[in-house]
């Protein structure tokens, strides 16, 4: 069916404005995830072979997670189990709605298989997702695999109350997710990337520590799910943890490794649960093709094959600097079994796809999961644990920069 995708069906799609097919196949997901028997059927096609991973107190059945920026609205999330995924972030979602940047605002340049785009974090506010998650998980359509929430700021929101715009909407989406990924790396809201500064991601992740503990409190004193007066609980998914939920930070690509580490410093403070390595970069590679160049002067974040060299170089970095202690989720340029691998053995524990299912299609979960299996067999190895860094394990020490104490 790869095939199929790459030889007929991308080509048609791809006569198309990107944003256009985008809403059309999110459409299509929505409707095969409100009916059991597609979606049983897209599971029997699509669905991956397990290959269960730990991390962060959470059970997931593959590592190959969809990245957030795909299902921005929660309007598919039943379906990206079906599709193979062992578990999705969806997002990012900021505590007002906004509708994002003008469109155009994504550009697909097809022969170096990237992606460029400026959404601007487009969704429908906290509340409306959180009303639509209950709605899932009431109509017992919820996934069997982890659900993380990419949280963002709303533009209107001045830098100086950026604190209080994530804790609001992480107050009213913390009973509806497994994890958390604070976003602060995207490059299409204004001076975003400005909370990046250890000071100002402090600020941040200090008043989400008080809405996760606050909420967790809440929640151990609430009546056991099902008995009258419970709140609506989340345990139908398997992979639920008790007490506060895991939270992660998303680092942009553009960061020196001093910055990168002065977000590190901020892992046992708060707790931080991950990494998230990395968003799209603002770079452009180096004296692009004419036939392109006017696509890679479009503003916004790109993504895809020409991030792949420095997300994997950032994941190698933050591992080498946490010790291996801290878990990775890699992204950036995944197409293929052999990039996923790549980023794990340099240090990611899990791994994200987004341009990678553009240009792919909807086999990808499915071949990277198999593919992976492939290789620890190969490598003689029982667990994909095993496997995370080992890339750098032959490294030698002396080389390596000190890992900081997480």
């Amino acid at each position: 069916m790869s095939w199929l995708y790459r030889t007929l069906i991308r080509p048609a799609l791809f006569r198309h404005e990107a944003e256009r097919i985008h809403d059309i196949t999110l459409r299509g997901l929505g409707w095969v995830a409100r009916h059991d028997l597609v979606c049983e059927a897209c599971a029997a096609c699509l669905g991956a072979a397990p290959l269960e991973v730990e991390a962060f107190g959470l059970t997931f059945p593959n590592p190959v997670g969809l990245a957030a920026g795909m299902d921005k609205h929660a309007s598919a999330v039943p379906a990206w189990a079906a599709l193979g995924f062992g578990f999705s972030e969806l997002g990012g979602v900021t505590w007002h709605a906004q509708p994002g940047n003008p469109p155009p605002r994504v550009f697909r340049i097809i022969g170096d298989r990237a992606i460029i785009n400026r959404m601007g974090f487009n969704n429908d506010g906290a509340a409306a997702v959180a009303e639509r998650l209950a709605a899932w998980r009431a109509a017992g359509r919820w996934p069997r695999h982890p659900v993380g929430i990419n949280l963002g700021k709303s533009k209107i929101t001045p830098l100086e109350q950026a604190a209080r715009d994530y804790a609001d909407s992480f107050r009213v989406l913390w009973p509806h997710a497994d994890f958390f990924v604070v976003n602060v790396s995207s490059p299409n809201t204004p001076n975003l990337r400005q909370l990046q500064d250890k000071a100002a991601l402090g600020e941040i992740l200090s008043a989400l520590d008080e809405v996760n503990t606050a909420q967790a409190q809440a929640a151990s004193l609430a009546p056991p799910s099902g008995v009258a007066g419970a709140p609506a609980a989340s345990s139908s998914s398997p992979a639920r943890v008790a007490g506060p939920k895991p939270i992660l930070v998303k680092v942009a690509p553009d960061l020196s490794f001093e910055a990168l580490d002065e977000i590190v410093e901020l892992v046992v403070p708060h707790r931080l649960a991950g990494l998230v390595a990395t968003n799209t970069t603002l770079a452009r590679p180096d004296g692009p093709p004419g036939a392109v160049s006017h696509l890679y002067a479009e503003a916004g974040g790109l993504s895809g094959l020409p991030l792949r060299a420095r997300s994997t170089e950032v994941i190698r970095h933050l591992h080498r600097q946490t010790g291996g202690r801290l878990p990775i989720i890699g992204v950036g340029g995944v197409f293929s079994a052999a990039d996923a691998w790549e980023k794990i053995t340099n240090g990611a524990t899990l791994i994200q796809v987004y341009t990678g299912l553009v240009y792919e299609g909807p086999t990808l979960a499915r071949e990277l999961v198999a593919g992976l299996r492939q290789r620890l067999e190969a490598e003689g190895l029982d667990r994909l644990q095993d496997a995370v860094g080992l890339a750098l394990k032959s490294a030698s020490s002396a080389s390596a920069p000190p890992a900081r104490s997480v």
